[in-house]
């Protein structure tokens, strides 16, 4: 089924408790996903739901998640599963927003790179729900400090990028443990192969909700290239920062190495910037995202990897400092801008012919137009050619 438009959430059969949490948000209406996965997941059907980064995919699994759980049990009865430890973060987070009026709703975020003792203390607790990365979650059921047993809901968060990671067989073996599971949600902005594969095993007579990237719910972003040598790439970098007089910018990397030599040259130029990726312990990369999510910290170097489940919905502007590898990470990239409903804007950094064949290739697997600019005789960006 094709959803492009919601409803409003009080038409939804929701709970008042529910109803006065989102009104303290300030929703009223739904956007496009959740009115298509709230009422079967309410009806404990199994969902797969193909939507487009940003449209609120958390709340449609989230509310009726919130909407089941008995308080009066103390088994876990819910897990949402999440490739990265920044999701599992951010969709915990969420979580609580939704479950403010509900008394005795106890969930807990089990990650990697957090001391597995203080996670072990949290889980004696008795959560109801459990949000966690795959390899993290397996840890602790094979030391048996939880048990999915008695599990009715499992959700699979960016499902595709989840198994692309190699998480497959992390999942499936949860899965297999979860006998009494009532119904399975995948969320994802691609339906791959994988993906296909685990609908089949696990789901049964699953709603099928597909919401198209219309021009109602897809986001407003200006997309720019710009032709640099390899040399200049920085100061192209700062050419944009002072182009648009950016508060908030993230800018993309394929590698690591590549990650942290922006953000140190930006520096050495009195940019206020960080990067973040796997190799950066994970109580700084908590540090440096919560300084860009409160507005202090003005640019956000990070991988793709890295950077799943950072969720700021006033990025002013993103910089592909280098083409990104797959059609969909260009995707998830500009996703970070023009959210909330807001215009956005994106910048990608070409310097020989492979990277433009490479954009070209992305512009039309995402159905985008990017308008070249160039660099004009007084230094500035502009979209007018140079004169010949």
């Amino acid at each position: 089924m094709e959803f492009t438009q919601g409803v409003r959430f009080d038409s939804l059969s929701l709970s008042e408790e529910m109803l006065r949490a989102l009104e303290k948000r300030g929703y009223v209406v739904s956007t496009p996903v959740q009115a298509g996965c709230i009422p079967p997941m309410l009806d404990w059907r199994d969902v797969t739901a193909k939507a487009p980064t940003g449209t609120g995919k958390t709340f449609a699994f989230g509310i009726p998640i919130i909407e089941h759980i008995r308080t009066d049990c103390t088994d876990v009865q819910a897990v949402i599963l999440a490739p990265t430890r920044e999701l599992a973060m951010q969709i915990t987070a969420e979580m609580r927003e939704i479950a403010l009026y509900k008394e005795g709703i106890r969930m807990v975020c089990l990650y990697g790179g957090q001391p597995i003792g203080r996670q072990i203390d949290a889980l004696k607790k008795k959560p109801q729900i459990v949000v966690a990365t795959p390899g993290r979650l397996s840890d602790h059921m094979k030391r048996r400090t939880v048990r999915v047993d008695r599990v009715e809901t499992v959700v699979l968060d960016e499902a595709d990028r989840m198994l692309d990671m190699g998480f497959i067989h992390d999942v499936t073996r949860l899965l297999d443990q979860m006998k009494k599971r009532k119904n399975l949600g995948l969320f994802s902005a691609t339906i791959s192969r994988e993906v296909m594969d685990i609908a089949w095993v696990y789901q049964r007579d699953a709603e099928e909700i597909t919401v198209q990237a219309s021009e109602e719910n897809k986001p407003d972003i200006r997309q720019y290239s710009i032709e640099v040598p390899q040399s200049g790439k920085i100061e192209a970098v700062e050419k944009v920062l002072a182009y648009g007089d950016y508060d908030r910018v993230m800018i993309f990397c394929n590698t690591k190495g590549n990650a942290e030599r922006v953000a140190y040259l930006l520096q050495l130029h009195g940019v206020d910037a960080q990067c973040i990726h796997g190799d950066i312990p994970q109580a700084k990369r908590e540090k440096v995202m919560a300084r860009f999510r409160e507005g202090k910290l003005r640019v956000f170097v990070a991988t793709d990897v890295a950077a799943r489940g950072i969720d700021v919905d006033d990025v002013d502007a993103v910089i592909n400092f280098d083409v990104p590898e797959e059609n969909e990470y260009y995707v998830h990239r500009i996703g970070r801008t023009g959210r909330a409903r807001r215009r956005g804007v994106a910048y990608t950094l070409l310097t020989d012919y492979p990277s433009m064949l490479r954009l070209r290739d992305v512009a039309r697997f995402t159905r985008n137009t990017v308008t070249p600019l160039y660099v004009g005789e007084d230094g500035a960006l502009t979209e007018e050619p140079p004169k010949k």
